[in-house]
């Protein structure tokens, strides 16, 4: 442990000072003021008492400074008696957000996340102002989970902002939004969200627990680096928690008992906890009437599926073109190229993945002509010298469209990893590779759980109205009952 790390830490436990020197000795020394051009020491002598205000430039709104310095300018020493502490707090300073600290490490931890903190000579507590502005970027729709009808407001990556739109949307007493902070250094604010008489207690304690056992000493990535310590699988590449930008999806899990994490800096949302099927379904199923909603699901497994099974078939198929029956047979290649027919399939997927990132890393206007004109001519040009055939570019194509019509961008990851692992069993071992691959992947999603809750539920274990229910999109007014597996306190929706 460093001599830094010793300071910070022998602060733990130290009160605030009735000498305004040592508390100002104390707060330079842990917040590095004269050091950090951002972090302020302002020194002030109003109504007869000396003052330290610190704060950090760019955390606090400006107008509130002004306030606060004119209105404590025009106190006397006779404003402040008998006792000055309960005269600001009560009187002078009329700010909503204040509050008393008693502890130098707590007033360390309040300056670096934003607000305010006032010492007065004389005094064994500090006053805390949470007057924090932090830059942040308006609500704007979520480019990955967009939907014809519907609100175009999404979170952004302040999390007062984010918790405010959750509660426009459930203005049920109940909502309860807990803080919590992870990080011994970055000290990141979490939030979680859930339905006091709805959620299931033993799931909320669950995920405080796990929450409270993190040992680390910040969150880099934010949600991310969160859900690895959570759930602790990370050579599982299917998503153990749903993530979502969208205020409406956030509290129709509320409504079912779920869980919310949410996390400073990060506009997605962690919904948990979460099943295979959570991550089929998409908001514009919806905003449509029921039928169409049914409509659109059945397609968007298709797609899935489609996205998932059709290379590593079609392959098998087309090194075995006997085992076609007759009414098959154009599902045979026509000329079988100078390239094996995996490694075509092999690197046309991976070049999918380059010209994928190659879009990210460009700028917006250019993206969609970057991917669009690399894969005509690539395509174009790779068939021309033999290295593809055209049924590979066609039915890679094809998955590939699948993969952007699932709603969950964390499983479509995961199918890719699961068709290329399709892909090379079935290359090395034939039928029982294809077979053996299938199974695997069933049973790893079979014995997978989302903290208590089964990866396959309603199918295995099989839930007959909730799995009507996915499969359907049932109207809402017939769809009264919550999900069951989460054990609700109020398992009907109308309250009877």
């Amino acid at each position: 442990m460093s001599q830094k790390t010793r300071r910070k830490e022998a602060l733990e436990g130290i009160k605030v000072n009735r000498k305004l020197e040592e508390n100002i000795k104390r707060m330079n020394e842990a917040l590095g003021v004269g050091k950090s051009f951002d972090v302020i020491c302002r020194r002030w002598i109003y109504g007869g008492k000396e003052m330290a205000l610190y704060f950090i430039e760019g955390f606090v709104k400006d107008e509130v400074l002004n306030i606060l310095a004119i209105n404590l300018a025009k106190m006397k020493p006779s404003d402040l008696e008998p006792d000055p502490l309960d005269q600001l707090f009560y009187t002078y300073i009329g700010y909503l957000e204040l509050y008393r600290e008693r502890e130098i490490s707590r007033c360390v931890k309040q300056v670096l996340s934003g607000p305010l903190v006032l010492f007065i000579d004389g005094e064994e507590e500090a006053l805390v102002m949470d007057a924090r502005t932090y830059p942040a970027r308006g609500p704007e729709e979520p480019d990955i989970e967009k939907v014809v009808r519907g609100p175009r407001d999404g979170y952004t990556e302040t999390i007062v902002h984010n918790t405010a739109l959750t509660r426009r949307r459930v203005r049920d007493p109940s909502l309860r939004m807990e803080h919590m902070t992870v990080g011994r250094r970055s000290k990141t604010d979490l939030v979680i969200a859930y339905i006091e008489d709805l959620s299931d207690p033993d799931l909320v304690q669950e995920v405080k627990r796990r929450i409270q056992s993190i040992q680390i000493d910040g969150l880099p990535m934010a949600e991310k680096t969160l859900e690895e310590f959570l759930f602790q699988k990370n050579w599982n590449p299917f998503p153990m928690v749903r993530y979502t930008e969208r205020p409406d999806v956030a509290a129709v899990h509320l409504l079912e008992g779920h869980v919310l994490i949410f996390v400073d800096t990060s506009p997605s949302v962690m919904i948990t906890p979460t099943t295979l099927f959570h991550h089929l379904q998409h908001a514009e199923e919806y905003r449509q009437k029921p039928v169409v909603g049914a409509y659109l699901r059945w397609v968007r497994f298709l797609a899935i599926l489609v996205s998932v099974f059709l290379l590593p078939i079609w392959f098998y198929f087309a090194m075995h073109p006997s085992l076609l029956p007759e009414s098959l047979r154009f599902l045979d290649v026509n000329k079988k190229g100078d390239v094996p027919l995996f490694w075509q399939l092999f690197v046309a997927e991976i070049g999918v993945d380059i010209l994928r990132m190659a879009s990210i890393h460009v700028p917006s206007p250019m993206s969609s002509a970057l991917g669009l004109v690399s894969a005509i001519i690539l395509g174009q040009i790779g068939v021309s010298t033999g290295l593809f055939v055209p049924e590979v570019i066609f039915y890679v194509a094809v998955a590939v469209i699948g993969n952007f019509a699932t709603p969950s961008y964390e499983l479509s990851l995961a199918n890719r990893l699961v068709r290329l692992t399709l892909l090379f069993a079935t290359y090395l071992l034939g039928p029982f590779g294809l077979l053996g691959g299938i199974l695997f992947w069933f049973f790893l999603l079979l014995f997978s759980k989302s903290i208590t809750l089964p990866y396959l539920w309603p199918m295995i274990p099989f839930h007959r109205w909730a799995f009507k229910d996915i499969m359907l999109r049932s109207p809402v007014p017939v769809n009264r009952r919550r999900p069951s597996i989460l054990s609700p306190d109020e398992p009907d929706r109308a309250g009877e």
